[in-house]
This record gives structure tokens, sequence and C-alpha cells, in this order.
């Protein structure tokens, strides 16, 4: 491993892409489906009440200059009681944990949940350079994402996650045009057939968002995106690149994973996620 991406940097920006992608959508969208979200000391965390998934009720940025103590820990979980959700999750990079987590994660009653795998590099002469562009299937071109396509580009990446709460969709599409975001979508004629966002953090970037439609995968268009979205971050000033996917159990195989890999992102570490459940 090459990179030198902070680690503590590194779970910052993904919060801060988080945090920033739900709380900046406009207020009516907000209001609709009960958004909220709380800073304790460098760790944010956020909850959406009417979001079914769960997906974004989480919290993350914790070890960056400061302990993790149960303090700390608590008052998420107050958080997350008050706003009404069933669960949350904490994100805390392996190297960030605590001596006694084990002992802090029982006292809070927190629960291992899914395995994600953090990536990075130094985005100079990885990530930058144009071959992912250039392997795009014949007839798909890539580009930046204008404000009236804002909508097609939210739908194909919410409904991919399967995340087709209308005003979900309102909440990514408010996204577009944002100073720290660089939207990016693969086109087949007139249609998206994919999309990505990098979230431009001071040097760091965040991967976000990527998704394919089911139909059109294997065409090229994650490795084009990828390279795009690095190329932006290079310009904004940004030296590293950081990504999060699922990990790979026995027997199971992550085409999003690969697809970073071979571009020249770099396993940091896997990451638990914890459960707080009401």
């Amino acid at each position: 491993m090459t990179t030198t991406v902070p680690f503590g940097l590194a779970e910052q920006t993904e919060i801060g892409a988080y945090a920033d992608f739900v709380t900046g959508a406009a207020a009516p969208v907000r209001e609709a489906l009960g958004i909220g979200s709380l800073q304790v000391g460098p760790a944010l965390a956020l909850a959406i009440r009417e979001d079914p998934s769960r997906f974004f009720n989480r919290a993350g940025g914790f070890g960056a200059g400061e302990p993790i103590t149960v303090d700390v820990l608590a008052q998420v979980c107050d958080f997350y009681r008050e706003q009404g959700v069933s669960q949350g999750a904490f994100m805390v990079a392996p190297p960030l944990l605590p001596p006694d987590w084990a002992a802090t994660a029982g006292k809070l009653n927190l629960t291992p949940g899914n395995r994600l795998v953090k990536l990075g590099c130094d985005i100079e002469g990885t990530l930058s350079a144009a071959n992912g562009i250039e392997a795009l299937d014949p007839g798909l071109r890539v580009g930046p994402v204008e404000p009236h396509h804002a909508h097609e580009w939210a739908t194909v990446m919410m409904n991919t996650f399967g995340l087709t709460t209308p005003r979900l969709i309102d909440m990514a599409a408010s996204c577009v045009g944002r100073p720290n975001w660089r939207q990016y979508a693969v086109w087949e004629g007139e249609r998206i057939i994919a999309v990505g966002s990098v979230f431009l953090n001071g040097r760091c970037a965040n991967m976000f968002g990527a998704a394919t439609l089911p139909e059109s995968r294997g065409r090229g268009a994650q490795s084009a995106l990828l390279t795009a979205r690095a190329q932006a971050a290079l310009a904004a000033g940004c030296r590293w690149a950081v990504a999060e996917t699922g990990a790979e159990g026995p027997g199971a195989h992550n085409t999003s994973l690969h697809n970073m890999l071979r571009a020249g992102l770099e396993p940091l570490y896997e990451r638990l996620t914890w459960l707080w459940r009401a």
C-alpha cells in the first residue's frame, strides 16, 4: 500500500459527504423526510425519520484528534432516539477504535453489522489517468451533469440502490451544482445509464453514489466515471481520493470493489459497522 491519506481525514471526508448530501436539501424536503443532524466534536450524526431503508442513519468522523468516549457515543444514541428512528449506525475506522471498545459497545448495546472496505489513493498518476474513459463502450459518453439533468441523474442513482421514496430522489437531485460536489453521468444517446459523484473536502475527495442500471453493466461506465471524477478532484486541488464499498465474504464477488482496485484505489482497512437499535 502506497497511499498516505490519514485515516481520520478519510473518515471525516466520508461522513462530510453524507452530511452535505442529506442536510443540503431544501427546507420543505428536509421537513417532509424528518432530516436531523448532530455534531459532537469532530463526529457527525445523521438521521432521516421517513426513510424506511435506514441507510442514511449513520454517524462517522470519530477519533480525528479527539478520543472516542462513552459520553460522545451516548450523545449520538440519544440523538437517534430523539429523532424517532429505529436503527442508527456507527462508522469507526479500526485503527481509531479505543482499547476498551468491546466494553464500550456492550455498555451502549451496539451490535456488529455489515463490513465495508475503505479504499484510498494518491490521485495523481493513478486514478487521474485517462484509460478508464478510453475503455468506455462505443456509443456511450461520459460528462458532467447539468441542473436540467438533476432529477434523471438522481432517479438513476437512488432507484438503483432501492431508495425509491420520491422525496429522497428530490433530496439527491438538490445536490447537483453545489460548489463542493461534482456529478457525472454516462449517457447512451439521450438516456442516463450510470452515475457517480465526487465530494471535495480540501485535500481529500470522496467517491460517492456510483450506480449503473442493471441492463447496462459491464460496458465500462464505472471505470469511466472513476476517471472523470478523479480528474475533477485533482483539478480542484485534492491530493487523495477515498471510497467505501461492501467487503467480500467467502464466495462473494463485489464488482464495485474490483472496479476501484483496477482503477488504482488501494484497500486501507475493513471497517465493521456497529448498530444501535431502539
